[in-house]
């Protein structure tokens, strides 16, 4: 069964790259504080570092803040994407950085909106309203979530390295006391039925990584942090790469979209991940 991740590894594989390129188009640097800066600005990036992404993560706030026009141009920014996929003839999965999380009806109008209004393969979204909250965008295998369970941000642990009591989830072992994220961590690889379930596990957090891949070794993590965050390239690969070498992506945007050359700081990173992956290898 073709599912968002059969995909994403299939680009993975296409472009050598763990590379997810963020399109964060902060107003200081764009030309002009418009929405139509904004748009040029990612149009610019996707097209030269295009060949280096295994995904692109459009952060929907920096849209949103133009109002319908940011909108628009969000909307043209994924249909850029798949124009160069379509040139490369590689399909680059988008991921919708909007971390979305509401019940019922309004969890379905935000499922439609990232997937058929805009034609996302991918969100983040806030799992902590529970699985009905996140069901709207699961039904489809080929469109994925990112759940978050153990973000990159200083206040993260106000929540979630609570302890909780967990109950027993598979039958197989007693109740136990674990830190929130962990017990998220439990709830994805239960819930990953179609393959299209991953986690959100910030590169700041070098121990929280290594925890939550043990608790969930098949899933792939989206993990932000690396660069302007001060998260380490190579201890956040050490500590999140699956035993296949994959299941993580490194979103990254000022440190490439604030290059001289933004292709060039995408290709160095690029290669720079290829090389500590086969380095760690060798270890």
């Amino acid at each position: 069964m073709e599912t968002f991740f059969t995909f994403l590894e299939k680009r993975v594989e296409d472009s050598a790259s763990l590379l997810c390129i963020g399109l964060d188009p902060h107003i200081p640097d764009l030309k002009e504080p418009t929405a139509a800066s904004a748009l040029d600005f990612c149009l610019t990036l996707i097209k030269q570092t295009a060949p280096y992404a295994a995904a692109f993560k459009p952060n929907a706030a920096f849209f949103e803040v133009f109002g319908a026009e940011g909108w628009t141009a969000l909307k043209q920014v994924i249909e850029s994407i798949r124009t160069e996929s379509d040139r490369l003839g590689s399909h680059i999965p988008v991921i919708l950085d909007a971390k979305r999380g509401d019940i019922a009806s309004t969890a379905d109008a935000y499922a439609k909106s990232a997937f058929e209004t805009l034609g996302a393969d991918c969100i983040t979204l806030n799992p902590y309203l529970g699985k009905d909250s996140i069901e709207p965008f699961i039904q489809n295998p080929d469109k994925g979530v990112f759940l978050l369970c153990k973000t990159s941000n200083p206040g993260s642990g106000d929540l979630q390295d609570l302890i909780v009591t967990e109950k027993n989830l598979s039958n197989l072992r007693p109740s136990s006391s674990v830190p929130l994220y962990i017990h998220v961590a439990h709830l994805a690889k239960q819930w990953n039925t179609k393959n299209n379930i991953g986690l959100v596990v910030g590169a700041t957090h070098l121990e929280a990584i290594a925890r939550v891949r043990a608790a969930a070794p098949d899933l792939w993590f989206l993990s932000p942090g690396v660069g302007a965050q001060g998260g380490e390239l190579e201890l956040a690969l050490k500590s999140g790469l699956r035993a296949d070498g994959q299941g993580l992506l490194l979103p990254v945007s000022r440190k490439i979209a604030r290059a001289e050359s933004p292709a060039k700081a995408a290709a160095e990173l690029r290669d720079q991940i290829i090389n500590i992956k086969r380095d760690l290898t060798r270890d």
